[in-house]
Formats: structure tokens, C-alpha cells, sequence
């Protein structure tokens, strides 16, 4: 596993990989857990697959467990997920909530070994939140992370998660506009990509140009993309409007719609459908419901694309968009949460409010392969300096040593041999 610290070297150099393993020995010894809904589908679960790996080869003793419910148990948590998403409909069902907190408290009885002989436990998400009402008497520290947009919540719903996040020593939450009040102290660490996942390795010409005749995409003619799991926050029906707006200026324009689901989330099939049967009569709409496991797809299909979309009307951070970003792509995006953190207007892409506004960058786009290029380019650099894993990991270690190691105000970190 040490030699995984090397190959990162070449991508962020040799003085961020120093620093790391400067910051773990201070950790020396310390036992990681962290625990969320699914080990695939979705960011947190790449995030952590990476995060676990590079941990244990710091030598960070790191496991990493996935709470198990019933199909009622997630549909109640994706509820939950709506609603600190903002839907203000949202009623709280008794029966729900019961399966949630039995749910719960069968998996840490499940977990009680694991997580009693950790230093440090990272929840993820309201999923596994009530955890930690089965350990009253706990004496390691527990990290509540939020990976979603909880800039302005349900309040009923948040009022009743909260009672169980209050417990937490610690919550994460990835930009200054989710945070919520806690009695305890809030760290800001927006999430990260893997430059060396098979989401995000360099690929062949060959393996790019593969994927125009695995799904009948015309490589002659404009490509837009878009790459999220089929959820009405994601809006794919706004990007289809989009696309049929910008196809009445730019004829012969083709859209890629590609995504899958998640254990986690019992509403894809119904905005999968609907997508469908709202792209049905267009042949050149392409929607591709692709196996969890199709990183070196998507990777193909994101350099494919002449112009990346993600059209989220409410985002956690955006996954996708850094991915894009690391492979020169101009990215639109949705106005909201993490995407503004990413899509700099002008810049690195532009932000939009609405499908005529996505129409308007798309056809604008097509017509400046100049503006495109340079925005791919300040985009990649963009995501090297500031949302790449190394950066979240060393966020991750520092808050640890801030937690069980609070006497520690300064960490000194000497290079030897430097000039």
C-alpha cells in the first residue's frame, strides 16, 4: 500500500506527499472507522473508497462498514434526504421513523466492536445518523459529515435529525452556505476526485473513441453531456429541455444522458422512466442507465464531450462537474451549492438558472471552440490546486488531530534536505 503514496507523486508532487505522511505520524496508532449507506452509486461512496486506501497506507488502521435497512428504512432516508434538500412538504411519517431508529439500532449493535475500539468515527450522511444514541458511554470521538445541500432544510425534518447530530464532537459540512448550528465545532471540507480512479486516468484515443460505437453516437457531430444518477434534483428533464432549445439554433446536436442508481436511493426508477418516455421520439438523445462499475464509460464519455452539462437544481458539491473540470471540459452548471464552488462564470464554465439559459451557453459555446478550450484549461488547473484527494485527505488528518489531540496547537513539518 506505500507504493500507492508514490504513484500520487506525479500528479501533486512530491512536498504534498511529504506533508501527508508527516501529518499520519502524528496520528500514529489511531484506529479509523468510517460509516455510510451503499459501498457503490454515488460520491460518497468513491470518496471513501478512495480515502480508505490512502489512510491504511499512511498506516491509519482505517475500515470503513455500510449500514443495512429495509426497502421502508431507505425510502424514509431519501425522504430525509429531499428534505434537507429543501422540500418543505415533507411529513414525517411515525412509522418511518421507528423503522429508522430500529434500523439503526440494530446495526450498531452489528458494529459495536468495530466502532468501540475506533479513535475516531466518521458518519456519513442522516442515514446512519442514530448511531450514536446506542453508544451513550462511548469514549472515542464521532464526526457527523454532511455530503448534501442543508443551506436551508425542512425544519421539522432537521429539528428531529439534529437531536441525534448535536451528539456528534464534530460536523463537516463542504461549503459555508449548508452549515447548520451545532454546539460543537464546524470544519468546511468540500469533497474531492481521485486523479487515479478509472473515472479519471488519462485514457487511450482508442478507448475514447470506443464508446461512439458502443452507443451509436455520431463523433462527427457536437456531443453535450450529462453524468448523474437519475434524480429529480438533478433535473435531466430541464437538461433535455435545454438541449431541445439548442438544437433549433444548432442543428445535428446530440445529448448523452448517463447515470445509474444507488441501493441508497428508491426513487430512481420513477425519474428514469420519465426521462425515457421524454426522450423516446429523439434519436439523438441517448440515455444510458449504465452498472455501477462503468468508470472507465463514463471517464471515455466525459472526454468525448465537447461540452459537459450538470444542471442540478440543488447540489451537495458535484462530483461530476470536478471530473469534467480535470478533463478540460467547459462546464454549465446549475446556480446552486457546490457547483458555484467549482464553476467559476467565465471562467471555468457558467452557472445558469434555467434551461433557456443552458441553451443559450450551449449555442454560444459551439460557436467559440476558442472560449471552450481556454475554459477547459483554467478548469483542470483549477481542480489540481483545490479539489483533488491529497487536499481532502490532508483535511481529514488535520481535523482528527484537532479532535483527539487538542493540546497540539502547532504541528511542525521540517523537510530535510530541502534548499
Amino acid at each position: 500500500m506505500a507504493n500507492l503514496l508514490e504513484l500520487y507523486k506525479a500528479v501533486v508532487g512530491e512536498d504534498i506527499i511529504y506533508e501527508l505522511s508527516q501529518l499520519a505520524r502524528v496520528l500514529k496508532g489511531i484506529k479509523i472507522v468510517h460509516i455510510n449507506s451503499t459501498k457503490v452509486g454515488g460520491g460518497v461512496a468513491e470518496i471513501l473508497s478512495t480515502m480508505v486506501q490512502l489512510t491504511t497506507s499512511l498506516g491509519i488502521e482505517t475500515s470503513w462498514e455500510v449500514i443495512e435497512g429495509s426497502p421502508e428504512f431507505f425510502e424514509c432516508t431519501k425522504q430525509f434526504h429531499n428534505a434537507i434538500q429543501g422540500y418543505k412538504s415533507t411529513i414525517l411519517n411515525p412509522h418511518h421513523l421507528k423503522v429508522y431508529e430500529d434500523t439503526n439500532r440494530s446495526n450498531a449493535d452489528q458494529f459495536r466492536a468495530v466502532i468501540e475500539n475506533a479513535d475516531v468515527v466518521f458518519v456519513h450522511d442522516p442515514q446512519p445518523a442514530a448511531l450514536i444514541s446506542s453508544f451513550p458511554n462511548r469514549k472515542n470521538k464521532w464526526v457527523w459529515r454532511c455530503h448534501i445541500d442543508a443551506s436551508d432544510p425542512n425544519r421539522a425534518t432537521w429539528k428531529y435529525l439534529r437531536n441525534y447530530i448535536r451528539q456528534y464532537d464534530a460536523s463537516i459540512f463542504s461549503l459555508v452556505d449548508f452549515v447548520q448550528p451545532m454546539p460543537h465545532p464546524i470544519y468546511l471540507i468540500p469533497p474531492s476526485i481521485d486523479p487515479l480512479s478509472e473515472k479519471n486516468i488519462e485514457l487511450t484515443p482508442e478507448q475514447v473513441q470506443g464508446v461512439y460505437s458502443r452507443f451509436n453516437i455520431d463523433p462527427n457531430r457536437p456531443v453535450i453531456l450529462q453524468v448523474s444518477r437519475f434524480d429529480s434534483f438533478k433535473d435531466p428533464l430541464g437538461v433535455i429541455e435545454a438541449y431541445s432549445l439548442a438544437k433549433k439554433f444548432k442543428h445535428g446536436i446530440q445529448l448523452v444522458l448517463a447515470g445509474g442508481g444507488a441501493p441508497d436511493d428508491p426513487e430512481g426508477e420513477k425519474v428514469l422512466s420519465a426521462v425515457k418516455a421524454l426522450a423516446e421520439n429523439d434519436p439523438d438523445i441517448h440515455v444510458l442507465f449504465l452498472p455501477s462499475d462503468s468508470h472507465r464509460t463514463i471517464n471515455a464519455l466525459q472526454r468525448a464531450a465537447d461540452i459537459v452539462l450538470q444542471k442540478s437544481l440543488k447540489e451537495g458539491f458535484g462530483l461530476t462537474v470536478t471530473e469534467a473540470l480535470w478533463k478540460g471540459k467547459c462546464v454549465i452548471g446549475g446556480n446552486c451549492g457546490g457547483i458555484r464552488l467549482q464553476v467559476i462564470n467565465h471562467h471555468t464554465g457558467f452557472v445558469v438558472n434555467t434551461p433557456e439559459g443552458a441553451a443559450e451557453r450551449i449555442r454560444f459555446l459551439l460557436q467559440t471552440p476558442h472560449v471552450m478550450k481556454e475554459m477547459g484549461e483554467n478548469g483542470r488547473r483549477f481542480v489540481h490546486d483545490n479539489f483533488l484527494t491529497t487536499r481532502h485527505l490532508r483535511d481529514y488528518l488535520s481535523l482528527i488531530i484537532s479532535l483527539i489531540k487538542p493540546t497540539n496547537r502547532r504541528i511542525e513539518i521540517h523537510k530535510i534536505g530541502l534548499t
